[in-house]
């Protein structure tokens, strides 16, 4: 897999395009920048109906979760980040939800509030206090706190190279400046737990005791939360995160609203800001 995703590298900038959620959210790292609104909604609605089919083939939704036109939606969609994985026609292929919070979030303005776990009377206080040391640690660090979901890979791109390549491009991503910890509800469902533990995630641990999966009933799965810190990723993998980090200006960003570009630093550069 690593051979193969080698040889996917260099036409990664080709494949993978990111959906920012404002102008002002791009850094000047960035070089192929396009300010579209147009374009910017039309994917979006790509990715929401996309989303929307696997999610309701697998059994995690019903029709009745969906828009008339097949749409998934969630309240951070306009919010957040979209990564996305194309084929060769332009069709998403894999995509995934990238959201950085304000320094001063608290636990009941994250995404994870609505989580199987969050609603146990036994497990809410240890989750709450293993996020807060989490938030805590960010702030400290001058580090971003992300929450990642919205995972979705088409059936004949699983197994293959290019999900694992947006994967790694997400998590060169949030090496920018300081760095980022993060979080994500990962499915077991086609494996997705454990490649992105594969990648560095880990579970969290409070008071020595480490947070089990839980079943949600809502998405009908066995699910864990797992956090990351995008400055340990597995070192197996660190080369390629920089290999493909280092590809970030060449990926096209699709925003809303007016982009006024400065002149682009090196990267190194970029990472420093």
């Amino acid at each position: 897999m690593l051979k193969a995703l080698d040889r996917n590298i260099a036409s990664a900038s080709e494949r993978i395009v990111f959906l920012a959620p404002s102008a002002a959210d791009i850094s000047p790292v960035f070089r192929r920048v396009a300010s579209d609104d147009a374009q910017y909604s039309s994917l979006v609605a790509d990715v929401q109906r996309f989303r929307g089919g696997i999610y309701l083939k697998d059994g995690a939704i019903q029709p009745q979760d969906l828009t008339s036109d097949g749409r998934h939606l969630t309240p951070e969609d306009d919010t957040s980040w979209h990564m996305l994985l194309l084929d060769e026609e332009r069709r998403v292929k894999a995509c995934a939800l990238y959201l950085e919070h304000q320094s001063d979030v608290t636990f009941d303005q994250l995404r994870v509030r609505h989580c199987q776990m969050a609603h146990d009377q036994e497990w809410r206080p240890k989750l709450m206090r293993a996020v807060q040391a989490e938030l805590n640690l960010a702030k400290a660090g001058g580090m971003r706190y992300v929450e990642l979901g919205g995972w979705a890979v088409s059936q004949d791109s699983r197994g293959t190279a290019g999900p694992l390549a947006l994967a790694l491009a997400t998590y060169g991503f949030s090496r920018r400046g300081a760095g980022a910890l993060g979080m994500t509800t990962a499915t077991f469902r086609h494996c997705s737990a454990t490649i992105l533990k594969r990648l560095g995630g880990d579970r969290f641990e409070v008071d020595g005791q480490v947070l089990p999966p839980y079943f949600d009933a809502r998405y009908q799965c066995l699910m864990e939360l797992l956090r990351f810190d995008s400055r340990k990723p597995n070192s197996k993998y660190l080369g390629l995160i920089d290999q493909v980090r280092d590809t970030l200006q060449k990926i096209t960003v699709i925003a809303r609203g007016s982009v006024t570009m400065a002149a682009a630093p090196t990267f190194a550069q970029g990472l420093a800001s």
